[in-house]
């Protein structure tokens, strides 16, 4: 991997990939603690599965408003400002859901923290995409991503430490630490070189913002990212949040659910690395495509999993390849637009794909309510990610090397 290697050899590409990558491991953080509490608070305040999916579900909505607002704020105000924003805003609720005496103030902070997180992550990709050199943009991105790993797996740390120990109140306290990691990327990071140079024109407003997504040049991009964006996020957080329940479900402890959940976490890191090498190589429909294909088929393995054996191989293969996938996803999306629209358009794609985050969790608790088995759930998780792979297969444009703002 020459091209990573000169990547990092660069400070100043070293030190904006880490910042931001930082910023996109506490916000990992956050969301893995969510899932590992559901299960504790499955326990803790006799909740059903219906009422864990509806927690969940309001934390995805949260992230759905975050991602348009943040997006569109982004392109007016800058990616560095509205970064911080949302990193603080997601890291101070994060800290008070500690306090929440009952379920519907845990879901009402739960919702703000998903706001600054949804907000961030768009923002932090484009911020690197428009910020790095064109024969490694979509390296720099998947790498990125791949501190999604190391926060779900510090998320499954802390709860295997933890919450047995403590209780799921103290692993909330420790979401609050970015908190002061903001006051450190307010100088250590700087807006891109692509969006400074536009500082003197004229900046879009809103509505033209929103019109240009779905004029001529950028209908067609809008409409796959669209679909790719809500059947990767559906089935990612409808798969992903439930894993512990699914565990326990499945005859597990909660504690050797947490324990196989860690391993099955520590899969996405090569599920990253090995998609950070071929998105430069192959290109990035086809590693969308093959990784997408495979999560599907990992998905019926794991929910026809019996034995433990078969469901932690089937796990860390749906680790690998569903994570791989996520990280092209985020290299493809701010590549198919111009930098005058280019966050926006990011956190449209981004907040759509939450609405099918708000779905999968509440939909799993409602089928798992309702009598319906954990293999029949996974089937329709295997359609949905087939969907979202023939979409992008078919219709999306192939961005290896192309510079948005001149083609």
């Amino acid at each position: 991997m020459s091209e990573a290697a000169a990547l990092l050899r660069t400070s100043k590409n070293r030190k904006l990939l880490f910042s931001a990558g930082f910023s996109w491991l506490f916000d990992a953080m956050d969301v893995g603690l969510v899932s590992f509490i559901a299960a504790a608070l499955s326990v803790d305040w006799n909740l059903n599965a219906q009422q864990i999916g509806l927690l969940a579900a309001i934390n995805s909505t949260g992230m759905a408003f975050g991602a348009a607002v943040s997006g569109s704020l982004a392109d007016r105000y800058g990616r560095k400002a509205v970064l911080l924003w949302t990193l603080l805003l997601f890291s101070v609720a994060s800290g008070l859901s500690a306090l929440a005496p009952n379920l519907m103030v845990l879901a009402m902070l739960r919702f703000v923290a998903g706001f600054g997180l949804g907000g961030e992550l768009p923002v932090a990709s484009t911020l690197v995409s428009e910020s790095v050199p064109v024969e490694v943009r979509g390296r720099a991105i998947v790498l990125l991503e791949s501190f999604w790993a190391g926060g779900w797996i510090l998320a499954a740390l802390i709860s295997y430490f933890f919450i047995p120990h403590f209780g799921w109140r103290m692993a909330l306290v420790i979401g609050a630490i970015p908190a002061v990691y903001a006051l450190f990327l307010r100088r250590a990071i700087e807006d891109s070189p692509r969006y400074k140079e536009q500082a003197d024109r004229r900046r879009l407003r809103f509505g033209e913002r929103v019109a240009s997504l779905w004029s001529g040049p950028y209908q067609r991009a809008t409409v796959t990212l669209w679909i790719l964006w809500f059947t990767v996020v559906f089935s990612y957080y409808g798969m992903f949040l439930w894993l512990p329940t699914v565990m326990v479900l499945k005859g597990f402890t909660l504690v050797k659910s947490f324990q196989y959940v860690l391993i099955i976490t520590l899969a996405q890191l090569p599920g990253y690395f090995t998609a950070a090498y071929l998105i430069e190589r192959v290109g990035r429909k086809a590693v969308l495509g093959v990784y997408l294909l495979m999560t599907a088929i990992c998905a019926i393995w794991f929910g026809n999993a019996s034995t433990a054996g078969m469901l932690l191989a089937a796990g860390i293969f749906l680790s690998f390849f569903n994570l791989g996938a996520w990280g092209a996803m985020y290299a493809y999306t701010p590549e198919l637009y111009p930098t005058s629209v280019r966050s926006t358009g990011v956190g449209f794609a981004a907040a759509f794909g939450r609405i099918g985050g708000i779905i999968g969790p509440y939909l799993v608790g409602l089928l798992i309510d309702n009598g319906t088995t954990i293999n029949a759930v996974f089937v329709v998780f295997f359609v949905a990610i087939v969907i979202g792979a023939l979409t992008v297969m078919l219709f999306g444009r192939e961005t290896k090397g192309m510079d948005p703002d001149r083609a």
